[in-house]
């Protein structure tokens, strides 16, 4: 059971060592400007791969519960799914486990990779348990933690999890086979927490450390992105980098030196790299200053 991109690489190998009975993922939606039929990256796979895959509306239908009974399954899977009632995650006589993109209990929650990086951990990792009513607070199986590297953001650590997770996943399914665990309970007084990234959450505040700023611009690239104000338009910028220059301006005031472009922060100049102004195409800092008209003065608020 799954939808994103996060889960197809742990769905292939599954497909390729273990029968499924049925894939299980979100109803396709109508997105975009035409309203197009949108299929869940999961279903996408199913499609490529023939594979039986259901799409229920509500989790608690009889008619979804009664369908997975059916199937019989040895064994559920969960990997970036909703939360299933508990009327569905018992029905398995091996039980249902989740992969999650954290080492819990650190970062429960909807965004653990994106509240990582803001954070500026130097870690993190993947955790296999098996599911409880209440979220991400199941015994653990199986835990490997990954370095956070400087130049990582929400894209590229989101790949390396998700290759990760797929070796924990086939790891934990072959301990279950072999009746071969031993869930730890998690420590409920080092639990974090990882809420959903709403697009209020990606506005900038310029008053802010440079240290706190880059973390949080890398953490929501390249999605939901982080933003700013220039002109009355949103510029989204999706690359920076720390610099050592002191603020002899106000935050949010654009500098531009030896065509690089750098932002006043609450303590130290942020270098900007990639950035993109409403209505134009994601460009370099140095496309943004060959681009910049004369101003007698520039400010992102």
């Amino acid at each position: 059971m799954g939808t994103p991109e996060f889960a197809v690489p742990s769905l292939q190998k599954i497909h390729s060592d273990y029968e499924i009975v049925s894939v299980v993922t979100v109803p396709d939606k109508n997105q975009g400007r035409g309203l197009k039929l949108q299929f869940s990256a999961v279903k996408k796979f199913t499609l490529e791969n023939n594979l039986p895959v259901l799409q229920p509306e509500n989790l608690k239908d009889e008619a979804f519960i009664s369908e997975i009974k059916k199937l019989n399954p040895d064994l559920i899977v969960v990997i970036a799914f909703r939360i299933l009632p508990k009327e569905v995650f018992t029905i398995p006589k091996l039980g249902t486990f989740n992969l999650h993109a954290s080492l819990l209990p650190k970062y429960r929650g909807a965004a653990p990779i994106n509240w990582a990086l803001i954070n500026g951990e130097k870690e993190t990792g993947v955790t296999t348990f098996f599911l409880q009513e209440k979220v991400d607070t199941g015994n653990i199986i199986i835990q490997k933690k990954i370095n956070i590297d400087d130049e990582d953001n929400a894209g590229t650590l989101h790949d390396k999890l998700s290759a990760l997770g797929t070796e924990v996943v086939i790891d934990t399914i072959k301990m279950i086979e072999e009746g071969n665990i031993n869930p730890l309970k998690q420590d409920e007084t080092l639990v974090t927490k990882a809420p959903k990234i709403f697009k209020e959450d990606c506005v900038i505040n310029w008053n802010t450390p440079v240290t706190h700023l880059h973390n949080f611009i890398r953490g929501l690239s390249p999605f939901p992105v982080a933003f700013t104000h220039l002109d009355n338009k949103i510029v989204k910028i999706y690359k920076s980098k720390l610099s050592e220059l002191p603020v002899q301006n106000s935050p949010g005031d654009i500098i531009i030196r030896n065509k690089e472009l750098f932002v006043a922060t609450k303590d130290y100049m942020l270098q900007i790299l990639e950035l993109q102004v409403e209505g134009k195409k994601r460009i370099s800092a140095k496309d943004f200053i060959i681009g910049l008209k004369k101003h007698d003065f520039l400010k992102f608020c």
